[in-house]
């Protein structure tokens, strides 16, 4: 018997000072059985970080022709491909061809070593974003995990304050390919 995945029920409030944006987001998210509340919780900090009514969950830990997030426009086309995690050079390529945007947010230990690996032929996709999450941060994120969440998501200068009744995690990402969006280059 397969094991099922966990269901949590999570509210984004955001508030994204660099795009202008600010809008509640009730979410349904499927940890899948693989899965670590750190990696979900990243997932949390993606969509809170390219919030859009449009954006929504995929497939992704599950099937791999399918990011962890997408965002399509109304002819089915996509926009945006959000992986989290350390894709396969040859995947994130595919994903390129495929999509206007791509962004790759990688964290954990072997990130650095990742980065090193593919840097050579990933910054030569002129349609890639890759942040790193420091690991401080995300493993603080997997500590305001409940089966319930309100997160209050504040975006500004491309540094998010995520706060819960559980604490406070303050995350600055840093960008080792591309922009966080069109005109924005931080770090």
């Amino acid at each position: 018997m397969a094991i099922k995945a966990t269901v949590f029920k999570a509210c984004l409030q955001i508030a994204d000072m660099d795009r202008y944006y600010y809008s509640d987001h009730p979410l349904t998210v499927a940890q899948h059985p693989s899965e670590t509340e750190e990696r979900m919780m990243v997932r949390l900090y993606a969509f809170a970080l390219y919030a859009d009514e449009a954006l929504t969950f995929a497939q992704g830990i599950s099937n791999e022709d399918e990011p962890d997030l997408w965002q399509k426009d109304l002819t089915g086309a996509i926009e945006r491909w959000i992986a989290v995690g350390l894709p396969d050079e040859r995947a994130i390529r595919k994903a390129c061809g495929r999509a206007d945007k791509v962004v790759i947010i990688s964290y954990g230990r072997a990130a650095e070593i990742w980065w090193n690996e593919n840097k050579s032929k990933l910054t030569r996709l002129n349609n890639l974003t890759v942040l790193r999450l420091p690991n401080e941060a995300t493993q603080a994120l997997a500590k305001l995990v409940g089966r319930t969440m309100q997160l209050q998501c504040t975006i500004q200068e491309g540094h998010m304050m995520v706060t819960s009744a559980d604490g406070v995690v303050e995350i600055e990402p840093v960008i080792w390919h591309g922009s966080l969006s069109s005109g924005q280059a931080w770090q």
